[in-house]
């Protein structure tokens, strides 16, 4: 019998179950990862030279060449072993929850939504630094905004920050956000911080339009009540003054 996500004492555990949205994402993501990157040099090679540029994306394949599949293309290619690696576990690690609570359809959307919106800020920073032909590669846009979707959602839930240290889910997403942060005014690292605020930033805001709104008083409502009980306390006056036997309120 499959084990959910157990919350005891303020802790997260993974048991036994695994939603079919997170599931494939990692198989798919994994494979195109061997393929791309573990198979035979000449066909790594071969597909780096011919297929690969047409999959990652870039301002010069979305705007010129109008690859608009690059948006979501782009999320299932990775760079190297510890980009796929890191990207995965963290989708498990946090996807599961999602998932289970939301339900695959929702969280897939949500996901591609994340992933796209993460792509769409690329291409626009690429354009305006005029990177066309930089390419761009993985999930973490998407990851970003699954780790954002978890901070909202979860709060005061208590995770392990690199799988070592355990801490709550909205300060891992604030260290996160700001390292991402730090990073886009250092040096040139060769990742793209921009693509991880995109996705973040965009599943804040995408969370916090859906969520419950809390409802604001009615204050019209509570004057007409007023209203009501005053001109309800004058008729009982007038009653009495003119030897009414007492309020006639209903």
């Amino acid at each position: 019998m499959p084990r959910y996500t157990s919350y005891s004492s303020g802790r997260m555990s993974i048991g036994g179950y695994f939603p079919p949205g997170v599931k494939w994402l990692i198989i798919v993501n994994t494979a195109i990862f061997v393929l791309t990157y573990l198979s035979p040099y000449y066909l790594s090679t071969q597909l780096q030279q011919q297929i690969v540029p047409v999959l990652a994306l870039s301002a010069e394949g979305v705007v010129k060449l109008l690859f608009v599949w690059q948006f979501v293309t782009y999320m299932f290619l990775h760079g190297g072993i510890g980009h796929v690696l890191f990207n995965m576990l963290t989708l498990w690690f946090f996807g599961v929850t999602l998932e289970r609570d939301w339900g695959t359809r929702r969280f897939l959307k949500y996901y591609f939504y994340c992933g796209i919106a993460a792509g769409v800020c690329v291409v626009v920073v690429n354009i305006l630094l005029g990177y066309w032909g930089t390419p761009t590669v993985g999930a973490s846009g998407a990851i970003f905004g699954v780790l954002v979707a978890f901070g909202v959602m979860y709060p005061d839930q208590t995770v392990l920050m690199y799988f070592l240290f355990p801490i709550k889910a909205k300060y891992l997403v604030m260290i996160f956000v700001a390292i991402e942060l730090l990073l886009t005014f250092g040096p040139n690292t060769g990742v793209s911080t921009i693509a991880h605020l995109g996705g973040a930033a965009f599943g804040f805001i995408y969370l916090k339009s859906r969520l419950p709104r809390v409802a604001l008083p009615d204050v019209g409502g509570a004057y007409r009540q007023w209203q009501l009980r005053r001109a309800k306390k004058k008729f009982q006056v007038y009653m009495k003054k003119n030897g009414g036997r007492g309020p006639w309120v209903n």
